[in-house]
């Protein structure tokens, strides 16, 4: 194994190694050239937890995508004909994306580009930033090795943002939303020329051609983000918020509600089998600020769909449901809650602790997410090992449940430490110390 696929393991949750191998044995089932791409690398190799996991294929999609669906239970759904491009939900939640390696020919900034397709090393040279254009290969005769055509490892150790190539802000003028939002969420600066060519953008009005399709898609992104806060002040020091509402200024940003969702958010503990969907939780901070005007007027200007549109409202709706659930008096011990709240999406459990006036519920939900969750975790199959059974049975995770659970109530506790090595006799000189 090489250095580089031993790092991204160690990186990845036990749901995305799972992800990985399975795209990979599909991959070489289906005899095509499969490499991980993009964000996971940018985020392995700079050291920050990986979100994205994006795959892209040296041939066909289509038979992988089947393999995925058919065997191992992923739902699929085409999300980009022209790539070829499919979003994945494994059986455990994690998402991740699929497409054929190609390049991009614009013909005029913000139009659909011409895609054909291409080798993973043309793919990864027409990106837009360097540190977006790296990929480990996951193909038995090159297992591990990493690409890197554009030097972006060496952008990542700089802390720099680089574009691929002079046209890369021209081509795509959206991609001045990505990059603010990686500086945002980076840290990092832009180089000369990556700035040069962003004041030239914005001299040529360029922003005015980023189409509805993709502000949406950007709005999506930004709901991911953990500090959105942060961004969209930076989009409005910039006089870029506009481009998705003219409302968004000042107090319309509600940083005081994203403030509190980030808060909440970095309750729940690093590792963890924890997933939620954000774009309801984004939205509904978004529109607290908001008339019932300016909102319409959002989802008009950048054609939310009407599940996007609706989302914030059934969320909280669903929430609610879910918090009659929570403030029960039958739930009586933290097995209970834990089972409650485990079987309930993450942004409904997010949401409450948010939004519900309840102190039962808001004290059950903070002490699931910063005590209970972390508890289960550290159950692990080692635990188990007397029982003899097959890690991958029903009966296995059913075994585990019950533990986590008596482990909650107190009924299995850990062991306690050792205690401490008595100290050594005092020598010779130590003594003479003392009584000097």
């Amino acid at each position: 194994m090489s250095d580089y696929m031993f790092m991204l393991e160690n990186h990845l949750s036990p749901g995305q190694n799972r992800a990985v191998a399975l795209v990979e044995a599909a991959a070489r089932e289906s005899g095509v050239r499969a490499f991980l791409t993009g964000g996971a690398l940018r985020d392995m190799l700079g050291g920050f937890p990986i979100r994205d996991l994006d795959f892209t294929i040296e041939g066909p999609t289509q038979k992988i995508v089947r393999l995925l669906e058919k065997r191992d239970g992923v739902r699929t759904d085409l999300v980009d004909p022209p790539r070829k491009a499919y979003s994945l939900v494994f059986a455990d939640g994690v998402k991740a994306e699929i497409s054929i390696a190609h390049e991009a020919q614009y013909l005029k900034p913000g139009a659909r580009p011409r895609i054909r397709p291409a080798t993973i090393h043309e793919d990864l040279k027409r990106r837009d930033f360097t540190i977006n254009s790296i990929a480990i290969s996951l193909n038995p005769a090159s297992r591990g090795l990493l690409l890197d055509p554009e030097n972006g490892l060496g952008d990542l150790e700089r802390r720099e943002l680089r574009t691929n190539s002079n046209y890369t802000l021209y081509d795509d003028p959206s991609r001045i939303l990505r990059m603010f939002r990686l500086r945002a969420r980076l840290g990092f600066d832009l180089n000369e020329k990556t700035q040069s060519q962003y004041h030239n953008v914005r001299e040529a009005g360029l922003e005015s051609k980023i189409p509805a399709e993709a502000l949406r898609a950007e709005l999506r992104e930004m709901a991911e983000e953990p500090n959105p806060a942060g961004l969209l002040e930076t989009l409005e020091r910039e006089r870029l918020i506009g481009l998705f509402s003219p409302a968004l200024s000042g107090v319309k940003l509600n940083a005081q509600g994203f403030a509190k969702l980030l808060k909440i958010r970095q309750m729940v503990p690093f590792g963890v089998d924890f997933h939620a969907s954000n774009l309801g939780l984004f939205l509904h901070t978004l529109f607290e600020k908001f008339t019932d005007r300016e909102r319409k007027d959002l989802i008009k200007r950048l054609k939310l769909t009407a599940k996007e549109a609706s989302a914030p409202k059934e969320l909280a709706q669903r929430a609610k449901k879910l918090e009659r659930v929570v403030g029960s008096p039958k739930l009586n011990r933290a097995s209970l809650v834990y089972k409650a709240l485990r079987s309930a999406p993450g942004e409904e459990v997010l949401f409450l602790m948010a939004h519900s006036e309840k102190r039962i519920v808001h004290d059950r939900v903070k002490n699931y997410l910063t005590k209970y969750l972390e508890t289960a975790n550290e159950v692990t199959d080692k635990d188990l090992a007397p029982l003899s059974l097959d890690p991958g049975s029903k009966e296995f995770a059913k075994a585990k449940l019950e533990r986590v659970y008596a482990t909650l109530d107190g009924r299995i506790r850990k062991p306690a430490p050792p205690p401490p090595p008595p100290p050594a006799p005092p020598t010779p000189m130590n003594a003479w110390a003392r009584r000097g």
